[in-house]
């Protein structure tokens, strides 16, 4: 069974969990995603955080002025960010959803992954991609972070390969660039390896 597969957990998780002592917390911008938002010179436009968590990318995004949307499957998790974002005086459209039976019903010039879809089993994964690119814009762009092959801890999500998102992912995007990161932030005394995927919604 896959973490998705149990979605209380997530809601148990947020519940009862202070969010900054989650192993996947980072208080700012997640760099790899403040550098490719740099090279595509986007300062504006609509964004999506996909599993927002905390709620920090949200609004690091917000404060910048961005047009963002976050979700998450816990609505304890979002009603935590959004309380966060109304004691910042921060904008952000916070929603429950499950991407894998999404609700949503707009699109986006920018979608933000940091960590969804590594929980899903290979099974799950085509569905997560079909729904992505219809809720992205012709020409936008899904900034992916996933754990790498290369990871060698026991815990944590599923790893992937670039080879697999290359072909997952291949009939709805160009991908743009894959390379090796880390997740930054959290417990972690070693930061766990990480891909980092640039790619373009045709």
């Amino acid at each position: 069974m896959s973490e998705h597969d149990d979605p209380d957990r997530w809601e148990r998780m947020y519940r009862e969990q202070d969010v900054t002592t989650m192993s996947w917390y980072t208080p700012s911008l997640d760099p790899d995603f403040e550098h490719a938002l740099a090279d595509l010179g986007m300062e504006s436009g609509s964004i999506l955080d996909l599993c927002t968590g905390p709620g920090t990318q949200a609004l690091a995004l917000a404060e910048r002025g961005m047009d963002v949307t976050a979700t998450d499957i816990s609505a304890a998790a979002v009603e935590k960010a959004a309380a966060l974002a109304a004691e910042r005086g921060l904008k952000v459209t916070f929603l429950q959803n499950d991407i894998l039976h999404n609700r949503l019903d707009r699109r986006f010039d920018l979608i933000l992954d940091r960590g969804c879809f590594h929980v899903f089993p290979p099974e799950q994964r085509d569905g997560y991609v079909r729904t992505v690119a219809g809720l992205l814009a012709p020409g936008g762009y899904l900034l992916l972070k996933c754990y790498s092959y290369k990871e060698k801890r026991k815990e944590g999500p599923f790893r992937l390969h670039p080879g697999e998102i290359r072909e997952r992912f291949s009939a709805e995007f160009d991908v743009v660039s894959i390379r090796e990161s880390t997740f930054r932030g959290g417990r972690h005394r070693k930061p766990p390896i990480a891909l980092f995927c640039v790619m373009r919604k045709r």
